[in-house]
């Protein structure tokens, strides 16, 4: 398994696929951008590439991931955390070198990315 959800990631992610219609899938990655280079990207999504995607069903969740991410975001865990401000996904990443206040940008060691104002 590439990535981790925790159950509190499922059950919310579980719960915003009941406003999608069939065959809807979970897709993570990374792209350019964010004030540390890169950014993650989490989505839903219908189309899948099978020979640039990596599709794994992780805990009843149809995952789709671009294979080119997978040495980045290896070993990732995404968790829902809720708090009075409202909730969110949490994304810890241990192949992240450098990490944006933010938390939703950063750095890896094999890829840099390019940074943006934030």
């Amino acid at each position: 398994m590439v990535i981790t959800l925790t159950d509190n990631a499922v059950n919310q992610v579980k719960e915003m696929m009941k406003e999608e219609t069939e065959n809807v899938r979970l897709r993570f990655g990374i792209k350019g951008g964010g004030c540390s280079g890169l950014s993650y990207s989490l989505g839903f999504d219908y189309d899948v590439n099978d020979e640039l995607d990596m599709i794994d069903e992780i805990n009843g969740i149809p995952v789709v991931i671009f294979k080119q991410d997978i040495p980045i975001i290896e070993g990732t865990t995404i968790d829902f955390k809720q708090n009075m401000m409202g909730g969110g996904f949490a994304i810890e990443n241990p192949n992240a070198i450098v990490s944006c206040g933010c938390g939703s940008s950063f750095k890896a060691k094999d890829r840099e990315g390019t940074p943006e104002n934030c």
